[in-house]
């Protein structure tokens, strides 16, 4: 971003200087530049005024980052609302889990309960379902909580799908916007070259349109990179939740193996 606004100030310089050429040439032509860009100073430099009158690609350049803009806030609201209800179900269900002794105490616990949980809870009982003639124990867990893992990944890829587009908003818009600058510089460079004269009236559209497609570059980028940051730490909480799920519930598989081994063990003695 820094890079972007750096590149702008090289074009300003070359154009400053183009004017201040002109005025050097003679005290009748200072005067005529004087007077020139007095004239021709433009009264109204709003923001619409300078979209209405930029050239077309600056104009696409402006509307682009503005949709990338509304973009960046709408998946703000969106993941803000995704991740503040699957956290209240992963704590929800963690808290449900905490009192349970076996599966059969933790499927009565959650219910229907919600889809990471019924996939965690349908993992352990497919593994404890095909490890059924295999005695060793922590074999057992070691698979049951390779499933959880797996489990967990997807989570994470599920619930980290949208931020990508704030990274690619953060990361190009300035140079968006600085694609923008430089076009609306050339145009001003053409405008001297086609009317012979440095009048502002020629110039200042130009360079308008230039500052204006850079300050939308950095309106979309500068927020982009902090909900891209703030998103980041909301999904490392939630992804947190995950693993504590994950965990109590593989306790309690732990817990149902130890059972059986010391049934057997006790039968075996009988």
């Amino acid at each position: 971003m820094k890079s972007a606004i750096r590149s702008i100030f090289p074009a300003m310089l070359c154009l400053e200087a183009f004017v201040s050429a002109a005025r050097a040439q003679s005290p009748t032509t200072a005067r005529a530049v004087d007077g020139a860009l007095a004239a021709g100073r433009p009264h109204d430099l709003s923001v619409w005024t300078m979209f209405s009158n930029a050239d077309i690609v600056v104009k696409l350049v402006i509307l682009g980052l503005l949709m990338a803009s509304i973009g960046t806030w709408t998946v703000l609201i969106a993941k803000t609302i995704e991740l503040k209800r699957a956290r209240s179900r992963a704590v929800e269900a963690a808290a449900g889990l905490s009192e349970a002794r076996g599966l059969s105490e933790a499927r009565l616990a959650l219910g229907v309960g919600d889809r990471l949980s019924a996939a965690l809870l349908s993992e352990a009982m497919r593994e404890l379902k095909l490890s059924s003639d295999i005695p060793s124990g922590p074999g057992v867990k070691e698979r049951v909580a390779s499933a959880f893992a797996e489990v967990e990944r997807a989570e994470a890829l599920s619930i980290k799908r949208g931020t990508g587009f704030l990274a690619s908003v953060g990361s190009t818009g300035p140079f968006i916007g600085l694609f923008g600058t430089v076009w609306g510089i050339m145009n001003s460079f053409i405008g001297i070259s086609k009317a012979q004269t440095t009048n502002l009236a020629v110039v200042a559209p130009g360079i308008a349109e230039a500052l204006l497609a850079t300050a939308i570059g950095l309106f979309a980028a500068i927020p982009a990179v902090l909900i891209y940051n703030h998103l980041a730490r909301q999904t490392g909480a939630y992804l947190e939740c995950v693993s504590n799920l994950s965990g109590e519930l593989l306790r309690i598989v732990s817990r149902d193996l130890d059972r059986g081994h010391r049934t057997i063990k006790i039968r075996a003695a009988e």
